[in-house]
């Protein structure tokens, strides 16, 4: 295995976390290379603070006033970067050492404003390949006064956190591809996904019309854009379609080749459908609350 350069990389690392001490030391680890690293903290309670100190990264608290902007766009906007090049990394996600030497030639470049990287998702005890979910690209290395996250607001009434996590990155200038994944270790167990997916369908149904607005502050929803605009198009077109679990689950089974990872993309899959029944269920939710009468009036 290829070891990793001595040299420090003339590139800023953030991290934002809230209580990841179990994953914090490995992930800072893998970007060790970085002259900088930037954890953006929302006053964990479990050690997480000190881990990211004996790592030898800087310690920002973010204090969320529960409306615009969020974590990454807030230290975005205001972290006095030492670098132009800026590296977004979960505290649940990798950096392997061949991705370490494309990030070192990627931002030698002056032709190109940002990368997408491509995540490789641990689940059951082994990697997805298919499914929908890999390839995964997210734009998470570019210039940093280039790139902002989406401004999508839900309302302080759904549990969405402070954290971007549906949103993408919208870079003012020219974007590339790093063949080479991260890797993504989100799923420890299926009850961890069960849990994530609870609160993520609350946000993706309170958000599901401001998703395809198409505005300024959001990702275009087109059939001929990148992948991700295809994959919000694909959203929005099937918005009002009949078996919308039925169909996310033939989506990534049948279309997106699931069955090919064996048990572990059947389970997946099936997770998916479940996880599609509580946005649809939600959206429904919300659309009587939002249309029931006031009282009084």
């Amino acid at each position: 295995m290829s070891e990793r350069s001595d040299a420090p990389a003339p590139l800023s690392v953030l991290v934002p976390v809230k209580n990841e001490a179990v994953n914090l030391r490995d992930c800072l680890a893998s970007v060790s290379f970085a002259q900088e690293i930037v954890v953006v903290d929302s006053g964990s309670t479990d050690g997480t603070q000190a881990i990211a100190e004996a790592c030898g990264a800087r310690v920002i608290q973010f204090a969320w006033n529960g409306k615009l902007p969020r974590k990454k766009n807030w230290a975005l906007e205001n972290v006095s970067w030492r670098h132009e090049w800026v590296l977004i990394i979960d505290a649940d996600e990798r950096i392997t050492v061949e991705l370490e030497r494309e990030i070192r030639e990627a931002i030698r470049r002056t032709d190109v404003d940002g990368f997408y990287l491509n995540r490789r998702f641990w689940f059951l005890d082994g990697w997805i390949n298919h499914c929908g979910y890999f390839p995964s690209w997210n734009l998470r290395l570019f210039r940093h006064r280039l790139g902002r996250y989406e401004q999508i607001e839900v309302g302080n009434d759904i549990p969405s956190g402070d954290n971007e996590v549906h949103e993408h990155v919208l870079l003012n200038g020219r974007a590339e591809y790093l063949p080479t994944p991260m890797e993504h270790y989100a799923f420890p167990d299926i009850a961890t996904f069960v849990e994530k997916h609870g609160r993520y369908s609350s946000w993706e149904a309170a958000a599901s019309r401001m998703l395809h607005s198409g505005d300024e502050k959001s990702l275009r929803s087109t059939p001929f854009g990148t992948g991700l605009e295809r994959k919000r198009w694909l959203k929005k077109a099937t918005m009002r379609a009949p078996f919308r679990p039925s169909l996310r689950f033939l989506y990534h089974y049948v279309w997106k080749q699931g069955f090919r990872d064996g048990y572990r993309g059947w389970v997946l899959c099936r997770l998916l459908a479940q996880y599609e029944r509580m946005i649809v269920s939600k959206e429904r939710e919300f659309k009587k609350r939002t249309a029931k009468p006031t009282a009084g009036l």
